[in-house]
């Protein structure tokens, strides 16, 4: 399943790109992008997997960049 998620106070492109290459090598995921000049990424995992994802999401966002947050609708 593929979603797209709202990222607020991504700073830069080179954060960016950490947090793509981080979130890529989580279990779960089957692909991430994340795009600073939309700020917003899209991550396609198994939805039976999503929440349990979402949550190692946050926290390779927050170890690049700590006051970035993921917006989850």
């Amino acid at each position: 399943m593929k979603k797209v998620y709202r990222l607020e106070n991504l700073d830069c492109a080179n954060c960016a790109a950490k947090m793509e290459a981080a979130i890529q090598k989580l279990d779960g995921v089957q692909s991430a992008t994340v795009s600073f000049m939309t700020q917003k990424l899209t991550l396609e995992a198994e939805e039976a997997d999503l929440p349990k994802v979402l949550k190692e999401v946050q926290k390779c966002i927050h170890r690049v960049e700590p006051d970035c947050d993921l917006i989850v609708k």
